[in-house]
């Protein structure tokens, strides 16, 4: 199977092609929707489509909070690229979820290589 362009190039240049992240919520309430319209926001501007991201309702799913120690909601759990990173609250501060989650916004392969002379 062919690789995809897109990923072609992140490996290209060096850069992880996909982050995995899981956003717990205790239902449908108005932080719960707050918290995930800040994430899906964060991440369609920092982290370009290379995302998987997976809401998880603890009312629903207390399995799945209790296997990842989940003790507030929401709470946002970055599993890949290591390490296991957590960021708790509305995710409202961009640059305390990019701290997070350690992206550091606009980062490029191209910032990175530049000449220092």
């Amino acid at each position: 199977m062919p690789i995809p362009p897109r990923q072609r190039r992140a490996e290209k240049e060096g850069l992880l092609s996909q982050y995995i992240l899981k956003l717990y919520v205790t239902g449908r309430t108005s932080k719960a929707e707050v918290a995930i319209a800040n994430l899906r926001r964060i991440c369609d501007e920092e982290l370009r489509g290379e995302y998987e991201l997976r809401i998880i309702d603890v009312l629903e799913q207390p399995e799945a909070a209790e296997e990842d120690k989940i003790l507030a909601t929401p709470t946002l759990l970055k599993q890949l690229p290591p390490p296991l990173r957590r960021v708790i609250g509305d995710l409202s501060d961009k640059q305390k979820v990019l701290l997070g989650l350690e992206v550091r916004p606009g980062a490029t392969a191209s910032t990175t290589d530049r000449d220092p002379s």
